[in-house]
């Protein structure tokens, strides 16, 4: 605490110097309009300083003495008797006591030191010109920063600025107070086309053959790949006749050729796999997504089938988990401007593999077979990416034979099974970012707003699914004007902001 005290009369004298040196000093300062405050002795008064600014004191009575509590916050130098100069030194709060002329305290002050913000605000209307809607502020050892900007961007850049001007606390840190908003729209609507084709092309031939003899004691059997089989009866006794022995031959699932013929009493039976297979596959998902800025959004077109998952200990229990597939599609945009969107996306497609699937305990688990992809772009509101060379080509051929029969030319064909399997892929994905907000309901359409009941002979005689009136008008809702389509092509739900 400083303690300034005066006494007659050397202290009328002291004064009157010092007065006069202040004047010649401060001349400048009180020249350019220092603030002046009438001191009020009847209640505590509150005065307010920015830091490196200044304001005098001035009192009803002569002053005898004062203190100041934190002189390291302030600087208090006396013009006269009557007057007081304090500077703003460092930001902070402190008091000061002030004694009359007759030993008694004559008014208490509160005085705080708030940050200098007039140098923040020129160098925010300097660098960002058009955001007229910040508001700089300070509060008590601290900025505070209010109002709304335009986009995040913005936002970063005056957050920036404002670290450079704050105050600094123990550790080195800027005390500033963030509680700006961000302006305009910050529902995002992503449009996602996911087209996928696929082509196979499959080529088969494999040969099982049969003999056996007049007197039905010699008869031969290939049984290569599986494409025919024999029972019990064949292996552990003797052939009776050729009947018998056709009875007791079983046909695979891909067989779709006998041939049987007799020469000299003996019969050959020829058990073919002859295939060719083309297929196409096409893949289309037009999945529609509506999100809030730096939240995610998930969609899935599709199902979820059952895992077998066995549990330990003696009970042999099986529960069941659910893995989901199909089309879906993960995204999380930021809004970066009016015209500029960040956006992280994630889609997927996945269908279900019965050909790898794994038994596990009489159940059949299939295996999935996924295209995945992840990434992070910024366009504008409307514009279009796509994520295309997603192209994936299989080529398998396996080839079965009798050593050494297999190999001989032309007649080898009999003794081996070849299959050839191609198969191509090709998938893209087109995503497109709207900025959206909420439609009123009473231009809200639906998809069964442009249907019509048929009536007895439109439906009966015509054979009409669909009436030829007017729609019937939704409650709340505009009439619907008349669609080929059928209502399931248009905008639900949001509108572009103007």
């Amino acid at each position: 605490m400083m303690h300034y005290k005066m006494t007659r009369p050397k202290a009328l004298f002291s004064l009157l110097c010092g007065f006069l040196l202040c004047l010649v000093l401060f001349s400048p300062v009180l020249a350019a309009g220092t603030e002046k405050i009438r001191l009020d002795t009847s209640v505590p008064q509150k005065v307010t300083l920015t830091v490196g600014q200044s304001v005098i004191v001035e009192s009803p009575a002569a002053i005898r003495k004062f203190a100041l509590a934190a002189p390291e916050y302030a600087d208090v130098t006396v013009l006269s008797p009557r007057q007081i100069y304090l500077i703003g030194k460092v930001p902070g709060a402190t008091n000061a006591t002030i004694w009359g002329v007759d030993g008694k305290i004559a008014a208490m002050l509160d005085i705080e030191i708030m940050p200098d913000v007039s140098r923040l605000k020129d160098k925010i209307h300097e660098m960002l010109p058009n955001e007229k809607d910040v508001k700089v502020t300070a509060s008590h050892d601290a900025l505070l920063l209010a109002g709304t900007v335009s986009n995040t961007a913005n936002l970063s850049q005056v957050v920036a600025l404002a670290n450079a001007y704050a105050p600094r606390d123990k550790d080195g840190k800027s005390k500033v107070m963030n509680l700006l908003e961000v302006g305009g729209v910050h529902q995002v609507m992503l449009e996602v086309r996911v087209s996928e084709m696929s082509r196979t092309l499959m080529r088969r031939l494999g040969i099982n053959f049969a003999y056996i003899s007049e007197g039905g004691q010699v008869f031969g059997v290939s049984l290569l790949k599986s494409l025919s089989q024999v029972g019990s009866t064949v292996l552990n006794g003797p052939v009776l006749s050729p009947k018998d022995f056709s009875n007791t031959v079983g046909v695979g699932n891909t067989i779709n050729g006998i041939l049987r013929f007799s020469a000299g009493g003996a019969t050959w039976t020829s058990f073919i796999d002859a295939l060719k297979e083309n297929g196409l596959t096409k893949v289309l998902a037009e999945p529609t997504l509506i999100t809030t800025s730096g939240r995610t959004a998930n969609f899935l077109a599709g199902g979820e089938y059952p895992i077998p998952v066995p549990q330990g200990g003696t009970t042999n229990t099986v529960t069941i988990e659910y893995k989901t597939f199909g089309v879906g599609l993960n995204f999380t945009p930021t809004v970066l401007s009016n015209n500029k969107i960040s956006m992280e996306v994630k889609p997927e497609v996945s269908e279900l593999d019965f050909t790898n699937a794994v038994a596990l305990q009489g159940y059949v688990v299939p295996s999935l077979i996924t295209r995945r992809v992840s990434t992070t772009i910024e366009l504008a509101d409307g514009q279009s990416f796509a994520i295309a060379g997603l192209l994936k080509e299989d080529l398998r051929e396996v080839v079965s034979k009798f050593p050494v029969l297999g190999d001989i030319p032309i007649l080898g064909v009999l003794f081996r099974s070849t299959s050839y399997q191609k198969n191509e892929t090709e998938l893209v994905i087109i995503v497109t970012p709207h900025l959206v907000k909420p439609v009123d309901m009473a231009k809200q359409t639906l998809p069964t707003d442009a249907f019509v009941d048929p009536n007895d002979f439109e439906f009966y005689l015509l054979g009409s699914l669909e009436g030829r009136g007017e729609p019937a008008k939704s409650k709340g809702a505009a009439s619907p004007p008349r669609s080929d389509k059928g209502g399931l092509e248009g905008d639900f739900g949001h509108i572009a902001p103007k």
